[in-house]
């Protein structure tokens, strides 16, 4: 993700050090990328809708920038709506309840009418609650569908007026997050017809953005900014008010550099042949209701669609049962659809496009419910990979994209992320991908047609990424408007010394080293699968070199577990942190190191209760409520919990899980969010919400799937054609788990695995095919 961190420097416990002055100074400007935060994201409970490349960020009402912050209807990295308010009588309806349908796929809004004064002089009034409001809002192929039904619960008839305010500033995401723009394109309006608004935008970068409003049926009054109903409500009576919004782009002329433009868009995979970008027309003539129902079949024709044949988990709690469905719906709902394959993208509001990483993580993550993620990611980030050298995209042959925007700043290069690939760890990370989801398959085709891929992936890892020649990958940004930090803890501060001063690259990450050494193991299996020998060979021989070293450079005696980082004079970062883990989830890590990491991730100042901090508490530079020092994400504590697993470490992985699905219990939706602050956990609170964490987020999303597989052991053997459980435990909010559909090849297996006090037995309820099923304990 792009940095986004806070400046404070706050202890929750007296272990904390103090920073020096000297680089308190140097830290008070902004960093790059800064999410600018005059409100937080908790203040009020906000919606989010997604398809494809729209989203829509909402309040609890489904209204949009009632209140300032981040809402919005957004089209390709651009907020093609800013506000859309409801009132009756010019008075905002009281609210009774804002759901997010089970699946995602629409928001379900009850308010009714507060106590109105129709008129001053003769004091008319309605009382509240007699008139029942439920507002349904979905989005589907490019335009979000919003239908207002009104019921008269009175014995008197009413006429009402209903007012929509409506306005489009097309603000790039950026600029929502907070960056200036001193120039910016042309907006014009002009209401089009007797019940159609257009605004129109002409962007610096020669594309035209639209935004139309059509509304349903014909309004009394209609004007820019502007839309006024009569309603008409006997006793009992019924009606519905219907908006649609419709999201368009085209360039607007047809030079030879704009097409080159469009050529490059179209080879991201992002374009409108796809599906995501396409706007899902409908026949001259048609009323808005149809329309409305219409779009609203095919919405739901089409998640059916793409959660046809998932694996499932129903288990003994019903709280968890909530939170994996909402984690599934949440995983489905930012996927979208590419050339190559369903892509989850990262996160609402602020990371809704592709990041290399992040759909690598999540994909992992997500093998063994739906393999197809790991598919879709695998192709599609060969399709997109660094073909050459390119210092202002930090792009080498064979580096695998960052992440790619669609906005007028990323089009003008005014940010670098149009198709960025400053990420150290995303090459090897795809090559750990692409073994993995083969192991799990089976399928060899994928592999051969990436294959190219990901020999390129390789020889970037010992040729760019092995900066110096000393086997480890290090990374050092060639470009100013580059991130200055390149693994997943990308804040400017993220990477220090004991003493707090920033480390000075090229910087070789405890992390990446693993990824490398995983990334090595896989792809020797995969090239000995495919006849390349002496390639394998090699490779096994450079993995093996690599644990050597990595242990030697990287294990700090001093704190017990591996150091975060080695700066550009191969000094370690002898800092605690979460990084640590990754050496466990990816077995760089030796056996003999590996209860000294897990003691040190558990400790009171590495696990606070809820789950593993990034960084320890008594750090220089912890703060609980920083981005990446201090804080906790549930994607990070899933992959370590997957390394505590891999050395049998069940007891800590399972910690690690009963403190993420507390976690979940106190958040709205039951939905583990980005990250939270890392403030010690106390007695009858929940924990403390970071101020502008993406909800949902993919990678947070696939955390539950990643815990429970985890503590049972999962692992999916397609070559030995066998489902393996070893040593399987569970922690102590679930008494048993049944997991329905569990594929391997065209075998489909139901498991019940149920714990009996410490013991857990593992029961086969259904079995199609040949596949074998074993516990080993």
């Amino acid at each position: 993700m792009a940095a986004n961190t806070s400046t404070a420097t706050t202890q929750d416990s007296p272990t904390g050090n103090g920073l020096g002055q000297g680089f308190q100074d140097a830290d008070a400007v902004l960093p790059q990328y800064h999410i600018e935060a005059q409100t937080s994201l908790v203040e009020r409970p906000l919606r989010s809708l997604k398809y494809g490349e729209a989203f829509a960020v909402l309040d609890s009402y489904g209204d949009i920038g009632v209140l300032p912050g981040p809402e919005g209807l957004y089209f390709q990295d651009t907020r093609y709506l800013s506000r859309l308010g409801f009132t009756i009588e010019d008075q905002r309806p009281l609210l009774l309840s804002s759901v997010m349908q089970d699946d995602n796929g629409a928001l379900s809004v009850d308010m009714t009418t507060p106590d109105i004064r129709i008129d001053a002089h003769d004091e008319t009034t309605i009382p509240r609650e007699l008139i029942a409001i439920e507002r349904t809002k979905f989005l589907f192929k490019g335009a979000c569908y919003d239908r207002i039904g009104l019921r008269n619960y009175d014995s008197r008839h009413w006429k009402l007026k209903i007012g929509v305010t409506f306005d489009a500033d097309y603000r790039d995401l950026f600029e929502v997050r907070g960056m200036d723009r001193p120039v910016r394109g042309k907006r014009s309006v002009q209401v089009a017809s007797e019940s159609e608004v257009q605004f129109r935008y002409v962007g610096l970068d020669e594309v035209v953005r639209t935004t139309s409003l059509h509304f349903g049926p014909k309004p009394k009054h209609i004007e820019p900014g502007r839309a006024e109903f009569e309603v008409s409500l006997p006793p009992g009576g019924r009606t519905s008010l219907f908006i649609r919004v419709v999201c368009e782009s085209h360039r607007a002329f047809t030079s030879a550099p704009a097409a080159e433009k469009v050529g490059e868009d179209a080879a991201a995979g992002l374009s409108q042949a796809a599906g995501s970008a396409a706007v899902a027309r409908h026949p001259k003539g048609l009323g808005e209701g149809v329309i409305f129902a219409r779009a609203y079949r095919d919405a739901r024709r089409d998640l059916r669609q793409l959660t046809a044949g998932i694996t499932t988990i129903i288990s003994s709690n019903d709280q968890f049962n909530e939170a994996a469905c909402r984690a599934t719906a949440d995983l489905y709902m930012l996927a979208s659809r590419t050339p190559e394959g369903i892509y989850p993208f990262a996160g609402i509001p602020w990371y809704s496009t592709v990041f290399g990483r992040d759909g690598i993580i999540t994909a992992m993550m997500a093998l063994w419910i739906d393999p197809n993620f790991a598919k879709g990611v695998l192709r599609y980030l060969a399709s997109t990979q660094a073909k050459a050298v390119d210092p202002a995209a930090d792009a080498q042959p064979g580096k695998v994209l960052h992440e790619t925007r669609r906005g007028e700043m990323a089009m003008l290069g005014e940010v670098p992320f149009r198709h960025y690939y400053g990420t150290i760890d995303g090459t090897p990370l795809f090559v750990m991908l692409a073994y993995e989801y083969y192991a799990v398959t089976g399928d060899i085709e994928t592999v051969k047609r990436i294959w190219p891929a990901l020999e390129l992936a390789v020889e970037w890892m010992n040729r760019y990424g092995d900066r110096d020649g000393d086997g480890f990958v290090e990374y050092a940004r060639d470009t100013d408007k580059g991130l200055e930090n390149q693994g997943w803890k990308d804040s400017h501060d993220s990477i220090f010394h004991t003493d707090g001063h920033l480390a000075k690259g090229p910087i070789a990450l405890c992390e990446v080293q693993g990824y490398v050494y995983a990334a090595k193991n896989g792809m020797a299996k995969l090239a000995t699968l495919l006849g390349h020998d002496a390639f394998a060979s090699r490779l096994g021989e450079e993995a093996l070199a690599l644990r050597e070293n990595f242990d030697k450079a990287f294990w700090c005696e001093e704190i017990g577990t591996y150091a975060l980082a080695l700066d550009g004079a191969k000094k370690q970062c002898a800092v605690r942190s979460s990084n640590a883990g990754h050496a466990l989830f990816t077995g760089i890590a030796l056996p003999e190191r590996a209860a000294s990491v897990a003691a040190n991730l558990l400790s009171k100042d590495g696990f606070n209760g809820w789950g593993v901090r990034t960084i320890a508490r008594g750090e220089a530079r912890y703060n609980p409520m920083s981005y990446h020092n201090g804080s906790i994400w549930p994607h990070d504590n899933a992959m370590v919990a997957m390394g505590l697993a891999r050395y049998d470490l069940k007891p800590e992985a399972s910690r690690i899980f009963q403190g993420m699905f507390d976690t979940a219990l106190y958040q709205d939706q039951k939905r583990l969010p980005e990250l939270f602050c890392g403030f010690m956990r106390r007695n009858q609170r929940g924990p403390v919400s970071y101020p502008v964490a993406c909800s949902p987020q993919a990678w947070a999303a696939a955390a539950p799937f990643a815990f429970l597989s985890a503590c049972i052991g999962l692992e999916i053997q397609h070559d030995r054609n066998r489902i393996r459980l070893r040593n399987p435990t569970l922690p102590d909010f679930l008494e048993g788990v049944s997991i329905f559909n569990l594929k391997l090849g065209t075998s489909r297996i139901d498991l019940r695995v149920q714990r009996y006090g410490s013991d857990v037995t593992v029961n086969v309820l259904r079995r199609v095919g040949d596949a074998q099923v074993s516990v080993v304990k």
